[in-house]
């Protein structure tokens, strides 16, 4: 008995069935039915930019949108004028696809729009990892086919990084999607009403700071956020929010733990590295060091430093590095932070928190955090000595000094009791500086400590303002 290869007409089909806009120049309205995220006005001007002969690699976590952001820009291009027959997608995940090159798929896509000319299309090419080879057949199109554009996206993002760092080096531009920011969620829920134009004094400066009309339901959005706001799908549906580990944990953190590390990697104990994994996600925010992580997860000393780097390169776990009460780097890193890059996949794994929750401080620490990670050339520090500790500074890039800290709370107390603020006062006299941020529940204001001005601003309000001024930063 022989097996029967697809035939090409059967490739057609499927090629026609995926690009309905090629006969009737629209999009199914299941896509049409989603608001578009934010960061699709920074995707897009690079999709269109013909000057640059580069395919945009659009990679990043699970869930976060991808997919219906490429068929966001599908409907835009059509709405733009851009003919609906020269644009394709391919999902690669479609096992009619498997082994058939990006070349060979195109080449059948003109024959079924009868476009022959290979000038001017956009190919969207999605789950992109799962062609073997992906990155010599995305640089071979790119340099065959040089007035086209083509566009990839996958889920495997440690996968596409790795591959677009090694092998596409002047014909990639990578642009990574994280999960949602508080910023984000306000906007596509719709909730603006809550959010006023305001100002904040920082550092000499009057600065734009949004403030908001409603503290107390603010907050309730934010507690959701914390648990549930890292996927676009999750914010609206009640239903998952009930049972966050059904989808969360098998459709997110499963597949990139049980088959996107491991196929990468080669990973051989799947049940090793789950069990680092649970340790730091139960821990986010709290210092620890190898050996710690070792006798915590019973994963052997050798590997764990791996293992981290294997979770940080797919977005899961983002580690921040330590220095002392002047700043100063430790020459050995024996210990550090590991944050969540997104605190819903706390939820996921456990159980979601109330606002009067006991763990809710150190998850409203891993959100500011995943808010601050999302800048490309940010990179955070936290401060501990033997007597004290701060949250959050940033060392200057020109001065090497540090420039500013905040205090993250989850707690009106310090407003009240600024002078329980010993730990931030040392650090600033220390480094001569003379402002200082600490986040509250609800409380605003500013406060005086050692000469230092302590500005106090609500978890919320600063998570918001971090993730608008972030996506307007990388829009400029």
């Amino acid at each position: 008995m022989t097996l029967l290869p697809f035939s090409e007409q059967q490739i057609i089909t499927r090629l026609q069935f995926e690009n309905p806009w090629w006969t009737t120049s629209q999009l199914d309205p299941f896509y049409e039915s989603f608001a578009p995220r934010l960061y699709f006005n920074l995707l897009y001007p690079l999709i269109k930019k013909s000057t640059v002969q580069r395919a945009v690699v659009l990679m990043g976590p699970r869930r976060v949108g991808k997919t219906v952001m490429l068929y966001h820009t599908i409907q835009k291009l059509i709405a733009e004028g851009v003919s609906p027959q020269k644009i394709l997608f391919i999902s690669i995940e479609t096992p009619i696809y498997n082994t058939i090159s990006i070349d060979a798929l195109f080449t059948m896509a003109q024959k079924a729009t009868g476009k022959m000319d290979a000038t001017g299309w956009y190919v969207f090419i999605d789950e992109i990892q799962y062609l073997k080879d992906w990155e010599v057949h995305l640089k071979t199109v790119v340099d065959d086919f040089k007035l086209s554009k083509f566009i990839a996206s996958g889920s495997a993002a440690a996968a596409l990084k790795l591959k677009s760092n090694e092998s596409g080096a002047g014909r990639f531009t990578d642009f990574i999607l994280p999960p949602l920011t508080f910023y984000e969620y306000i906007h596509l829920k719709k909730l603006d009403a809550l959010i006023q134009p305001g100002t904040i004094n920082w550092k000499g400066n009057i600065a734009k700071f949004s403030s908001t009309t409603n503290i107390t339901e603010l907050n309730q959005h934010f507690i959701e956020y914390v648990n549930f706001g890292g996927y676009p799908e999750v914010i609206f549906n009640k239903e998952i929010q009930n049972n966050p580990a059904r989808f969360m944990r098998a459709d997110i953190i499963d597949k990139v733990l049980l088959r996107d590390l491991p196929g990468l990697y080669g990973i051989k104990d799947v049940q090793e590295l789950n069990s680092l994994f649970t340790t730091i996600a139960w821990n986010s925010g709290q210092e620890c060091s190898i050996d710690e992580l070792s006798k915590r997860s019973g994963v052997k000393k050798t590997t764990i430093r791996q293992y981290i780097a294997y979770l940080e390169a797919a977005f899961l776990i983002h580690l921040v590095k330590r220095v002392d009460q002047k700043a100063g780097k430790f020459q050995r890193e024996n210990f550090f932070k590991i944050y969540l890059t997104n605190s819903s996949i706390r939820s996921a794994l456990f159980a979601p928190l109330t606002a009067e929750a006991d763990g809710m401080g150190a998850l409203i620490e891993t959100t500011i955090f995943s808010q601050w990670m999302q800048r490309i050339s940010f990179i955070p520090h936290y401060a501990r000595w033997k007597n004290g500790e701060v949250d959050l500074i940033n060392i200057s890039n020109k001065t090497n000094q540090p420039d500013w800290a905040v205090e993250i709370k989850w707690s009106n107390r310090y407003f009240e009791k600024s002078n329980e603020l010993k730990s931030l006062s040392s650090f600033c006299i220390e480094n001569n500086l003379t402002q200082a941020l600490v986040t509250t529940i609800d409380k605003t204001g500013t406060k005086e400590l050692n000469k230092i001005q302590i500005q106090y601003l609500p978890a919320a309000l600063y998570a918001y303002n971090v993730g608008k001024n972030t996506l307007e930063k990388q829009g400029n």
